[in-house]
């Protein structure tokens, strides 16, 4: 195996780990959720998804070939809650994912040195995929936090419960162990 290799395994699961975060935390919003707001200035879990899955189509589309810019995204437009319901928004995540996950399955480790363009600015393909990983983790992490204070006590945790890292530790250890 050699350096290029494991990164590319490593950010694929990355990628994944981050859009089954975004998974379960959809799943527990129901179709008036995806539409709440903090305040005027925050973006709903709708627009949130919308912008997402926008800039993953623009960026991964012709990855290696044509800026990640394209000409035919109108990222304003994204941040404009047309989403009709749950299902819609739910298309269009995987949408985004789709692209994302099969473009990123497709590159060896002779493309990660290559130079892609965003905007007309050049980046190294590793470049531009530890920015697009950043960029899309910060957006789920918006996700769970809407989450969370829309379910409060109902929201099921997606990671380790308050008051149970010794207990999830110890679990980690035996299972090691056995």
């Amino acid at each position: 195996m050699t350096i290029g290799t494991e990164y590319l395994k490593i950010v694929r699961e990355r990628f994944r780990k981050v859009k089954g975060l975004g998974d379960k935390a959809l799943q527990q919003l129901s179709g008036g959720d995806i539409h709440w707001t903090l305040n005027e200035t925050s973006n709903s879990v709708a627009v949130i998804v919308k912008h997402l899955s926008g800039n993953m189509t623009s960026r991964w589309t012709d990855f290696l070939t044509s800026d990640g810019e394209k000409s035919d995204r109108n990222r304003d437009q994204e941040f404009i809650n047309t989403v009709s319901s749950k299902q819609d928004m739910m298309s269009i995540w995987e949408k985004g994912w789709t692209t994302v996950l099969e473009t990123l399955d497709a590159l060896d480790e002779a493309d990660l040195l290559k130079t892609v363009t965003v905007r007309g600015e050049s980046h190294t393909v590793i470049d531009a995929i530890e920015r697009q990983l950043a960029h899309y983790a910060y957006h789920v992490g918006q996700i769970v936090f809407a989450g969370k204070q829309l379910k409060d006590e109902a929201w099921e945790t997606l990671s380790i419960p308050k008051g149970k890292s010794e207990e999830y530790l110890q679990q980690i250890l035996k299972r090691h162990q056995d």
